[in-house]
């Protein structure tokens, strides 16, 4: 497979054609009468025409037939994948799973699309404002069949297998520990190379961006540089048996048929692309003193709600890192959350529980319900010399947060089989440390002036 090559930017205004016909790209105008190559042009818009500048996203795709002729859409039947959240009742209580079964190629074909299974969401694709969690199971790859959103965006997380995602815009190979982001409309379809699972957060009424930095300053997190586009690339035959073209739409999945490969864009332009980001380009803040920072300084990318501050949904990692904080418990906080947290594990081990959370696997701490380190890691860690030490080698752990008050589909409580029902023992160890005798004084020793501990690092 030769190596493909990308543009570079977030957000950027880009322009690609296919090397194969050079000046593709209309020169000095988006629609001319006649397109170079008799091509037709296409505007595909990811927001309001009127939307402010900064936020204005679209592209010209300059293609061979326009997406518009194909055959009437149909409903197409998949069960496991939802936005009906009220199927079970609600459920407050710790959860997690066991990684999610992959289907045997010699049982049962399954693509990328078949292989969605929604675990849990919130919110209403019809209003434009929600958020939808999925795994995929898979182990075949599509075939003459294309996939498009129309609800949302789907960040797009492997964990077992890299997956080649040919797009309207080219392509892109994404391996774990890398993401994908294919937004609202976009056509792509996904080869894989064997058994293949991952994670996908869906959200809708909004797209993807950087987190703003504020006091770190111009750099940091996720640098723009380091997120790819795809380069122009397309096909043009046709399909006898037809092409299907696969629509989700207000949660529910239709296809049509068409004699030809949607993937016949020779150039395009703009703002409002697919991309891909590898993990491992992410530049860690951490706390160099005392005290364990929010995990909102792991954050890759948000989606932003109409509230300041407050996203629909934040896509956090947790990498590899130094921990050198002073006189601090270094794991994760005990916590109760105003947020929803859905983690998953693509490799290695997370550390506040190195049992029982397994990569392929996932948890979700709904709002306001107590988590934190099992009964393991606290007594280990309250007792260990606090030396400069990696944390998370060989580890990529990852949350998805929402404000949303998420419920769980009946897959993903039922049908999956996959729920762990004991989660809730790895807590039960915790014990009472309270001492009614204890005294200030041997921790004022160590600690300096009013027991301090900021107090004897200054001295």
């Amino acid at each position: 497979m030769a190596e493909l090559k990308y543009l570079t930017g977030f957000g950027n205004e880009f322009s690609s054609e296919d090397p194969r016909c050079p000046g593709a790209l209309p020169e000095g105008q988006n629609n001319p009468q006649v397109c170079p190559y008799n091509l037709y042009a296409e505007q595909l818009s990811g927001s309001a025409f009127t939307c402010p500048r900064s936020a204005n996203k679209r592209s010209w795709l300059y293609r061979i037939i326009p997406s518009v002729r194909h055959k009437p859409f149909t409903v197409m039947h998949h069960g496991s994948l939802t936005d009906n959240w009220n199927e079970v009742e609600p459920d407050p209580n710790q959860l997690r799973w066991l990684p999610f079964t992959i289907p045997k190629v010699a049982e049962k074909k399954v693509d990328f699309v078949m292989g969605l299974n929604t675990v849990c969401g919130a919110g209403d694709s019809r209003a434009r404002n929600g958020i939808a969690i999925h795994v995929y199971t898979c182990n075949t790859s599509m075939i003459d069949r294309s996939f498009y959103n129309s609800d949302g965006d789907f960040l797009i997380v492997p964990q077992q297998g890299k997956i080649f995602v040919t797009t309207e815009f080219g392509k892109m190979i994404v391996e774990p520990n890398e993401i994908c982001v294919i937004q609202q409309g976009m056509h792509f379809s996904v080869e894989v190379f064997g058994e293949t699972r991952g994670y996908v957060l869906e959200v809708y009424g909004a797209h993807f961006e950087l987190p703003d930095l504020g006091p770190i300053g111009a750099n940091g997190l996720a640098n723009p540089r380091d997120f790819l586009v795809p380069v122009a690339w397309y096909e043009d035959y046709t399909v006898a048996g037809g092409y299907t073209i696969i629509s989700k739409y207000q949660g529910k999945l239709f296809s049509a048929l068409q004699d030809h490969s949607p993937f016949n864009v020779v150039a395009w332009h703009g703002n409002y692309t697919p991309y891909k980001y590898n993990l491992e380009n992410f530049m860690v803040i951490n706390c160099v003193a005392f005290d364990h920072a929010d995990p909102s300084i792991f954050t890759v990318l948000t989606a932003k709600s109409v509230r300041p501050g407050v996203a629909i949904a934040d896509f956090v990692i947790f990498p590899p890192r130094w921990g050198i904080a002073d006189h601090t418990f270094r794991p994760p906080y005990y916590h109760r959350n105003c947020m929803s947290e859905f983690m998953g594990l693509i490799k290695g081990h997370y550390e506040a529980k190195e049992g029982g959370f397994l990569p392929g696997g996932g948890s979700l701490h709904s709002i306001m319900t107590p988590h934190g380190p099992d009964a393991d890691c606290f007594e280990k860690n309250s007792k260990a010399a606090l030396k400069p030490e990696r944390v998370a080698e060989g580890t990529m752990a990852f949350m998805f947060e929402s404000s949303f008050s998420m419920a769980v589909t009946r897959w993903g409580m039922d049908t999956c089989r996959r729920l762990d029902k004991d989660y809730y023992r790895c807590w039960e160890p915790l014990r009472s440390h309270f001492d009614p005798h204890w005294t200030p004084s041997s921790q004022k020793a160590k600690a300096g002036p009013g027991g301090c501990p900021r107090a004897a690092a200054r001295e």
